[in-house]
């Protein structure tokens, strides 16, 4: 059944009707050609999600009649940022897909030394878009109840800064050593907390860097003995996280 994001200004639980407006109007009448009777969920963005069905479709805007409301607790307890490195090619829509896929709360794009890509500000905008259009796609698949929100593209020291604000800050590097001591940390991942999550580009992160992050209190853990490319790094640890924080 598909799912749509709407704001909490767009609900009107007491009326029980819900308003959809702006780029979905098109997508559900001339993509999706849905008609009125059809059902469909919607999220606000907070617990709630509606079931709901079309009352009525016009250019502007399409009114739902709530059905009934749930609280499905979907989310993570724990919200994870996933920092990437930004990759070659078109391997960052792929990395944004199964990152939203897999629970992370936001994704942050940061250029790293080893980044072949280098985005002026007009073209990191543009490709911000692109990646935010995918996490809702991928939110809408995934039966998310946010979309996660895709930050602007940062520079390695201002996504240090941004994480400073975090409990806990991984970084997987290829020279780390003991799966002991990643066990251990990886322990410490609790439902309230905020964990970032650091992924370096092709050819991974410099020793500087990883130097750097550890400086501003980062943790560095390994993923076990096999290289992995930076599309596959970043779903490794989500996965495991994922499922040591899943409540049921």
């Amino acid at each position: 059944m598909q799912r749509f994001f709407v704001e909490p200004g767009q609900v009107d639980e007491a009326a029980g009707q819900i308003l959809i407006c702006g780029d979905d109007v098109n997508h559900i009448r001339n993509v999706l050609r849905m008609r009125e009777g059809e059902e469909l969920w919607i999220s606000a963005g907070g617990e709630k999600e509606y079931y709901c069905s079309i009352q009525s479709l016009s250019p502007e805007q399409i009114e739902l009649k709530i059905y009934y409301i749930s609280r499905p607790d979907y989310e993570l307890p724990t919200r994870l940022y996933l920092f990437q490195g930004i990759p070659k090619g078109d391997k960052m829509d792929l990395i944004v897909q199964k990152a939203v896929e897999l629970g992370a709360y936001s994704i942050i794009p940061v250029e790293m030394k080893r980044c072949v890509v280098r985005l002026d500000a007009k073209k990191a905008q543009k490709k911000q878009q692109r990646w935010q259009q995918i996490a809702e796609g991928g939110a809408k698949q995934s039966r998310r109840m946010i979309v996660p929100k895709v930050e602007p593209v940062m520079s390695f020291k201002e996504a240090l800064d941004f994480a400073g604000q975090m409990d806990l800050c991984l970084i997987p590097y290829e020279n780390a050593k003991g799966m002991d001591e990643t066990r251990q940390i990886l322990s410490q991942v609790k439902p309230g907390m905020s964990v970032g999550i650091f992924i370096g580009p092709e050819g991974g992160l410099e020793k500087e860097e990883v130097q750097l992050a550890m400086e501003h209190g980062a943790r560095q853990i390994t993923l076990g003995h096999r290289i992995l490319r930076t599309e596959t790094a970043g779903m490794a640890i989500l996965s495991v996280l994922m499922f040591q924080l899943e409540e049921r």
